[in-house]
């Protein structure tokens, strides 16, 4: 059985035009998120793409203490309510602790469950407890097939709302690499599945203090998870990808984001006539 998640008017999953879900990795400033998000907000729109905001208002999972995690909690949710309300957007941002949860509910479209945490158990059940749509990424440590046992935990609360996002599985040390067929695995499993691009070409603390990465192959794997089916594309971007305070070095610059979901959008088009 195939299952379809709404997130107001988007519908993704089964069919359905391929969602892009794309943000800045952390808020570093008002001004510099809500420039990102008009701007990935005027690109959809003009491109008929369904969108939603991705930013984070706390980044738990640093490689260093020293990293910067973002404003927290409270002005975190705070920028994201506005912009979502001054742009008539769907937002969706990671959720790390158990009372974070219901001030986080109140505000994000989609909760997001990061990979660390995909395992654990209470937190999953709270999560889902929410009622709101739950993404969960696939940990780097986890086979496609037990995430099975992930989506027993979130549907066993009532809450059928998921999606399922691979972001590249640990290949030794500071590396990651991505089984394309994963997707089509997890995909059998009925709901519908999101490839993050930008964190799966991630050097995990390769940077010594910082993480790395490969923005370079970011296109490519998008290109190649769209035709293998995935329903949904989750891609970091940056106005200066070099100044950025997380993540800058698996992150797309905006200026290339244009060319590229306008491919995504045409190898969706030409898979689901194949499939019709």
């Amino acid at each position: 059985m195939r299952h379809i998640v709404k997130i107001g008017e988007i519908v993704i999953g089964h069919g359905n035009p391929l969602a892009l879900i794309a943000g800045p990795c952390v808020i570093e400033t008002f001004d510099a998120t809500m420039e990102t998000a008009a701007f990935l907000k005027d690109l959809t729109d003009e491109l008929q793409i369904p969108f939603i905001f991705k930013t984070s208002y706390d980044k738990a999972n640093r490689t260093s203490l020293g990293s910067y995690r973002g404003p927290g909690l409270s002005k975190g949710l705070e920028i994201i309510s506005t912009i979502k309300e001054k742009l008539g957007i769907r937002v969706i941002s990671d959720v790390h602790r158990f009372h974070e949860i219901s001030a986080a509910a109140q505000v994000l479209d989609i909760l997001q469950v990061p990979a660390f945490l995909c395992r654990q158990t209470d937190f999953i059940l709270a999560v889902s407890q929410a009622g709101k749509p739950v993404n969960i990424k696939k940990g780097q440590f986890l086979a496609p097939w037990d995430v099975e046992h992930v989506i027993e935990k979130v549907v066993s609360t009532g809450n059928r709302q998921v999606l399922l996002t691979e972001r590249g599985a640990t290949f030794g040390y500071n590396n990651l690499v991505v089984d394309f067929r994963s997707l089509a695995i997890m995909r059998e499993l009925g709901w519908p599945v999101i490839f993050d691009a930008t964190h799966s070409v991630q050097l995990p603390g390769g940077a010594g203090k910082t993480s790395g990465g490969e923005r370079q192959f970011v296109p490519s794997m998008a290109r190649a998870a769209t035709a293998a089916g995935v329903d949904g594309i989750f891609i970091e971007v940056h106005k200066n990808p070099e100044c950025a305070l997380c993540d800058g070095a698996n992150s797309l610059p905006l200026q290339a984001i244009r060319p590229l979901v306008k491919q995504l959008k045409a190898i969706r088009k030409a898979l689901l006539s194949c499939e019709a």
